[in-house]
């Protein structure tokens, strides 16, 4: 009679298997399952920022097994010794600690009205500061063409202009494709006033309202939301703002842009 031996249990399942767990320390080379390959650039909020070679930024989740390093599977985990991160700013860029106000350059963004300013301060107000970049309402597109020329625009003195409801057809973009100045830029948003800007779910909405034709916008959505006089709504709309992730794409793109053309960031 033959003998067997086992090395295994029979009635034992088939073995997991392990999945190595790789420090995710910054510039450690990973691949996405999808194609992305990049190195590591920061850790936040349980994903992982990768950076291509063309410099592109793709955010993924910290997911087990979620890249492969040489080819194979592993799982990003948090170093241990990773460098304390940078503090950031609202707007998310790497805050300046002590800073010192630059001195203004000439160069100007304009807004259309006080909230508008007051949202841009609140987000991007640290950018502003570092930059020496003044922000100052210009009560209206309307007299933008008429603002320009009493400016008096040239090298080193650009503007930045910042415009509610810029879309195919509005009045406001008739107004802006008539300015033909190298030393403007004039960018905006879709939206009827800077407060649709703002993520509803930041102010404890489901959805901005709809206002009938005719109403004040301003007025409309306090009447529909209870919010009393539109000063007081602008007082609510403001405090839900703590950072750009609180605002809708379309205004973080146009202001950033902005922020470039006044001050651009130096060559090399």
């Amino acid at each position: 009679m033959r003998s067997h031996s086992y090395n295994n249990d029979v009635l034992a399942g088939p073995r997991k298997r392990v999945i190595p767990e790789v420090p995710a320390e910054p510039g450690l080379v990973v691949e996405e399952p999808g194609g992305f390959c990049g190195a590591v650039v920061r850790l936040e909020h349980g994903t992982v920022v990768l950076e291509d070679r063309h410099g592109k930024h793709r955010v993924f989740p910290l997911s087990r097994a979620g890249f492969l390093l040489e080819g194979k599977p592993v799982t990003l985990v948090p170093a241990k010794s990773a460098p304390a991160k940078p503090a950031a700013s609202a707007s998310g860029s790497v805050k300046v600690a002590g800073l010192r106000a630059r001195t203004a350059r000439d160069s100007r963004i304009w807004v259309e009205g006080k909230h508008d300013a007051e949202l841009v301060e609140r987000v991007w107000g640290h950018d502003l500061r570092v930059e020496g970049v003044v922000v100052e309402p210009l009560d209206g597109v309307d007299v933008l063409a008429d603002r320009i020329e009493e400016f008096g625009t040239g090298p080193g003195r650009n503007l930045g202009v910042l415009v509610d409801h810029l879309v195919p057809g509005s009045k406001e973009s008739r107004l802006v494709e008539a300015i033909r100045d190298e030393h403007v830029l004039v960018t905006g948003h879709p939206y009827v006033d800077i407060w649709q800007a703002v993520k509803p779910a930041s102010v404890g909405i489901r959805a901005w309202p709809v206002v009938p034709k005719g109403l004040p916008w301003k007025e409309g959505i306090c009447a529909a939301l209870g919010w009393g006089e539109p000063y007081e709504g602008w007082q609510r709309v403001l405090a839900g703002v703590r950072s750009y992730r609180d605002l809708e794409t379309p205004l973080i793109g146009a202001v950033e842009r902005l922020i470039d053309f006044v001050a651009p960031p130096p060559e090399g």
